[in-house]
């Protein structure tokens, strides 16, 4: 039951059980993870409070009904669960949601879909859940989860409530672990990317891109090749890079505003250096910068264009 996830997510919870125990479910929820370890089990709990019928919500037990164990078994027809297919969601995937979700529910009266990683919906994927959001059915429930709501456009947010998960502390977690949290919502992908040693020198070279651009700006781009492309040659390699080149000048960000550094600890004089050479407007220009050209990916667009434009863009061109 949601009771379950309150010591971890307080806010959250007391949303979700006000809003389901007045009645006033929204028809588009967005849940904001920020690397929440526990949000596909805390969604599996929300949906059980709502389709429970042996009010799964009220109590701790119940024991075990039918429909808990086909949400648990994830086979509730009127679930439906959207994945990336390789590195984005697809415009068909929502097509092919939206047709089944015109047709009766076999069972119970509400539906409900839920899509991870709603950053990665293409442009003509978030064109089409758009219209969807846009003229909700009463008896159809949108989950939209992300760990970067930046990502998504302006217009799907304003239809959604947004339920911000509390951060978990970082204090005994790695570069690599925070990486991947922020990074992966599927628990594989962050496994595969914690057991590969590979990734730590792709970490220690996006730090040296920053490094090197914060000291060079643009006789960088001579160098590209040598300094990124040598070690992000494709579109999957570029986007990771780029969520940990955000978060270096997240951290950068952190130094100026004299917050703790939460996930270089042990580049604490690099980011000095940068943050002296930045004001606090350079550096949340600079990270909405990297944020676009990571958005851009999804169009399909050369990387070394990209780059290029980046920085330029960096360097307020």
């Amino acid at each position: 039951m949601l009771d379950d996830y309150l010591l971890d997510q307080p806010i959250a919870v007391k949303i979700l059980k006000n809003s389901i125990k007045k009645n006033k479910l929204v028809h588009a929820y967005l849940f904001e993870t920020n690397g929440y370890d526990k949000i596909e089990s805390f969604i599996l709990a929300f949906i059980k409070s709502l389709l429970c019928p042996s009010n799964f919500f009220e109590f701790s037990d119940c024991s075990n009904c039918s429909i808990c164990q086909m949400i648990t078994d994830k086979c509730y027809p009127e679930i439906k669960f959207i994945n990336p297919e390789g590195m984005w969601i697809k415009k068909e995937q929502l097509d092919n949601l939206q047709q089944e979700f015109s047709k009766k529910a076999i069972i119970g009266n509400k539906k409900i879909y839920i899509i991870n990683e709603a950053e990665k919906m293409n442009i003509s994927a978030a064109n089409s859940i758009l219209k969807f959001l846009e003229e909700p059915s009463p008896d159809i429930i949108a989950i939209l989860v992300t760990n970067n709501i930046y990502q998504l456009l302006d217009t799907i947010i304003s239809r959604c409530q947004i339920i911000s998960f509390r951060k978990k502390s970082n204090n005994c977690n790695s570069e690599l672990e925070f990486i991947s949290n922020y990074s992966f919502y599927d628990s594989l992908k962050k496994e595969t990317f914690l057991s590969d040693s590979d990734n730590i020198d792709l970490i220690n070279n996006v730090k040296k891109f920053v490094d090197y651009y914060e000291n060079n700006h643009f006789d960088t781009l001579l160098y590209t090749q040598k300094l990124w492309f040598n070690y992000f040659p494709d579109k999957e390699k570029n986007i990771l890079a780029y969520d940990i080149m955000i978060l270096y000048y997240r951290d950068v960000l952190n130094i100026k505003l004299g917050h703790d550094v939460l996930v270089f600890k042990n580049n604490a004089q690099e980011l000095l250096k940068i943050a002296n050479k930045n004001t606090n407007y350079d550096i949340v220009r600079k990270i909405s910068k990297i944020l676009n050209c990571k958005q851009k990916m999804k169009n399909n667009i050369n990387l070394n264009l990209l780059m290029d434009n980046l920085i330029l863009d960096l360097e307020g061109r």
